[in-house]
């Protein structure tokens, strides 16, 4: 078994050391970069990643592009806020010591994520298996807006590995009200209304308070201290606006699609650009 990692980034230079160190030990590294206006190709470069360049196609689709520019088939598939533990690179490690018959098709991890500090056990953050470790000839990227996933093909088989991915997604709270605002409810809105389903004002009304309940009482969420309030209620934020988006693209019939964070960088590179040329001594 030969393993290839594929990382998919867009100005990462604050993550993608780290991340590339942490899989060191594979045969080959592979990031996949969307244009970077930072240093994250020349640091994933001389930390050893190969590095390829590929205008943004969305989440699922640039991660089915990395996975077929790898050289191998077995592939591990890690964002560039994420790390490998030890115990999860010496399970991994031991898989190439082990017969063919005797492998699965794909493996699913635990990842736990930290969150002001400190690691997340409780609410729906932890165990959160990941189908990331795989033979990519046994199934490929599910084309989805938002929580992407590799799908296995009817018959594969699927084992779980116990060492965890690391996690570090979130800055702090401002950077956590923005991805859900700009990101992942209006991103979920849409796939909701693609996929046919509907909401009503009592969802908008409740959505919020039950996806409270369920993640800091029934998921025991309130064992995490203060994180887990605050994970708790980005999550009733999250369902709440998810609905209400939803609700209306129902009464417009309109489903825009929001722009990814480095598209929007890039329009407001663009448009500083242009007011410079012509207006040269605007910044005096």
């Amino acid at each position: 078994m030969k393993i290839s990692v594929c990382i998919i980034a867009y100005n990462e230079e604050k993550n993608i050391a780290a991340a590339v160190e942490t899989v060191a030990w594979a045969d080959e590294i592979l990031v996949v970069d969307s244009g970077s206006t930072d240093q994250t190709r020349e640091i994933a470069e001389l930390h050893g990643a190969k590095i390829i360049v590929q205008k943004w196609l969305g989440f699922a689709k640039q991660k089915q592009f990395a996975v077929d520019k790898a050289e191998h088939n077995w592939v591990l598939s890690l964002d560039a806020d994420e790390r490998i533990s030890t115990k999860l690179r010496y399970e991994i490690q031991h898989l190439k010591l082990v017969s063919g018959k005797d492998l699965a098709d794909g493996y699913k991890l635990p990842r736990l994520s930290f969150y002001m500090n400190r690691p997340i056990r409780h609410g729906s953050w932890y165990p959160d298996w990941q189908l990331r470790f795989f033979n990519r000839t046994k199934g490929a990227w599910k084309n989805v807006l938002i929580h992407e996933s590799f799908q296995m093909e009817t018959g594969a088989r699927v084992e779980k590995l116990t060492g965890d991915i690391l996690h570090y997604s979130i800055e702090n709270a401002a950077h956590h009200h923005k991805i859900i605002g700009e990101r992942y409810a209006p991103l979920a809105a849409r796939q909701m209304f693609e996929g046919g389903r509907q909401t009503t004002p009592l969802k908008i009304m409740t959505a919020g308070l039950t996806t409270f309940l369920q993640t800091y009482i029934l998921k025991l969420g309130f064992l995490d201290g203060l994180p887990g309030f605050v994970i708790a209620r980005f999550a009733a934020h999250h369902a709440f606006l998810k609905h209400l988006f939803l609700w209306e693209m129902q009464r417009t019939g309109k489903c825009e699609t929001p722009r990814a964070e480095h598209e929007i960088e890039k329009q407001k590179q663009t448009t500083e650009a242009k007011t410079k040329i012509q207006n040269p001594k605007s910044k005096m």
